[in-house]
């Protein structure tokens, strides 16, 4: 896939903006809702989704 993004710090595929992984069109992406997603990169930001409502739960039950 090719596409420019001033956030995408090319050394270590991360984002700039999010702090993490680049996964071009994730939510909070500059690219989110310009393009349509993959199948594979659908998969990955459900992944990071599910990680982040189970850190979110997580935390919940430590207070």
């Amino acid at each position: 896939m090719t596409f420019y993004c001033k956030n995408f710090e090319i050394g270590t595929d991360q984002c700039t903006k999010l702090h993490s992984e680049c996964i071009p069109g994730r939510p909070g992406c500059v690219l989110e809702g310009r393009m349509a997603l993959s199948e594979e990169l659908q998969a990955r930001i459900d992944k990071l989704e599910e990680e982040r409502l189970a850190r979110v739960q997580a935390r919940g039950e430590e207070e």
